[in-house]
């Protein structure tokens, strides 16, 4: 399994807990993603550039896509793009994948017999494997994890974090959440105003 999809089983976990904001659930796999293919080789990071690689297949549909869409001209993509581009609707990408390969699935609506819930992973061998890698604290999940609002990340998994390529991807990721953060804000208090001025306040 790849670090995007144990986030993904991960955030579904967590979803039927509590809502999470899909938006940064999307930019923290967009992330996972960019950590998957340095480790195929795929791309490689300078500064904040993404280089790609000679391009071969993971195995991983998902992953393989991500791969395909690298840009391969100069002046290449910044990470930050990169995360922005690819992480649109990522989450729904990564929730339809795993239903398609039985590794997540709707319950059955209780009046009517359809699979109408929200999606769920389904206790398997891929399930076990992302909460313990979850529950070891590693750096790189946990980092990833916190950035999507699973959990708290914590010291210790930052120290740990010691590859600077990593670390540069994860912060991009921690930065494009932020700014996504601060654009809710924006907004909401734009739409406050807004109805503010309908009401006569």
């Amino acid at each position: 399994m790849t670090t995007a999809q144990d986030l993904a089983i991960v955030a579904l976990s967590a979803a039927a807990r509590r809502p999470l904001e899909q938006g940064d659930l999307s930019l923290a796999l967009a992330g996972a993603e960019m950590l998957d293919l340095i480790q195929a080789r795929a791309l490689v990071v300078e500064g904040d550039r993404i280089l790609p690689s000679a391009q071969s297949p993971t195995g991983e549909r998902m992953l393989d896509e991500a791969a395909s869409s690298l840009v391969r001209q100069e002046p290449y993509e910044s990470v930050e793009d990169w995360l922005w581009r690819r992480g649109r609707g990522l989450f729904s990408a990564y929730v339809a994948d795993l239903e398609r390969v039985g590794l997540a699935t709707r319950p059955r609506g209780r009046l009517i017999p359809l699979r109408t819930g929200r999606p769920v992973p389904v206790d398997s061998p891929a399930r076990r494997s992302a909460e313990e890698r979850r529950a070891s604290g590693e750096p790189v999940l946990a980092t990833l994890a916190a950035a999507a609002g699973i959990q708290e990340v914590s010291d210790d998994a930052a120290a740990d974090l010691d590859d600077e390529k990593v670390a540069t991807v994860l912060a991009a990721v921690g930065g494009a959440v932020m700014e996504l953060e601060a654009l809710r804000q924006r907004r909401a208090i734009e739409n406050a105003a807004f109805d503010n001025v309908w009401r006569g306040q």
